[in-house]
């Protein structure tokens, strides 16, 4: 479980220690057709427009910690996020900033006004279930979020391992995020996996995004996520995703 936020059932509280910037070789260089190398290195994120789409999770104030990751997704309202359905489910007032960094958020707070969760996770919990969406208020200036930052496209039925996958997120004993590409492989029928090392808590929710700039897993499911630092877990995103996201995104 890659999260902080929960007291009961099977958590893991790995430290983190600092991220190793590893030097690439030619063995672990991806071909130009996958995606960017190396394969399976995490590194720190560098600061540009795709990071920014991704942000930090607070249940509260900045200063009280931030718990998981949600990121930016295209819709008529530009003022979505997604992320694990088991981040959003435990009450309290959160608050999304997008290209968190170094205790700063460069692009503002964003309060998260509503949730949208599917039915087979808010019944029983589903781990094949865990997406969520979450509409976040326009700032004082009347923008919104993706007017903002931008927003990825969220894309399924998708097929797992078909091509390279980024996943960034925020581990919450850092204040920047992380950043690992790697071809997902099949875990399940309805979950993918991830090996990409240092993906401690706090980094459930974040997006794997494919080549094409699209949202194509959400780093949660099995083990809420995963129960080592190195491997990863996502929902394959299919009907049930799609028919959730249509209602967040189309609401209006």
């Amino acid at each position: 479980m890659k999260h902080l936020t929960r007291l009961t059932g099977t958590h893991r509280y790995a430290a983190f220690g600092a991220v190793l910037l590893l030097a690439a070789t030619s063995s672990s260089l991806a071909a130009a057709d996958d995606g960017p190398g190396p394969f399976g290195v995490t590194v720190q994120a560098a600061a540009n427009s795709a990071s920014a789409r991704v942000g930090a999770l607070f249940r509260g104030h900045l200063a009280d910690g931030h718990f998981c990751t949600a990121s930016v997704v295209h819709s008529k309202g530009r003022d979505l996020i997604v992320t694990a359905a088991h981040c959003v489910d435990g009450g309290g007032k959160l608050r999304f900033a997008p290209g968190y960094r170094d205790g700063k958020a460069p692009y503002g707070v964003w309060e998260v006004e509503r949730t949208y969760l599917g039915d087979a996770w808010t019944g029983a919990q589903d781990e094949d279930s865990d997406v969520a969406f979450a509409v976040v208020a326009d700032d004082d200036e009347g923008e919104s979020v993706e007017d903002v930052v931008g927003g990825n496209a969220f894309a399924t039925h998708r097929t797992t391992g078909a091509t390279a996958v980024t996943v960034t997120g925020y581990p919450n004993t850092l204040d920047t995020p992380i950043t690992c590409t790697n071809k997902p492989t099949v875990h399940s029928s309805s979950q993918q996996r991830i090996e990409c090392p240092d993906f401690t808590g706090g980094t459930s929710g974040s997006p794997w995004v494919n080549g094409d700039g699209a949202v194509v897993g959400i780093l949660g499911g099995h083990e809420q996520g995963g129960s080592t630092a190195d491997i990863s877990y996502s929902v394959v995103l299919g009907d049930e995703a799609a028919a959730l996201y249509s209602a967040a995104a189309d609401r209006s």
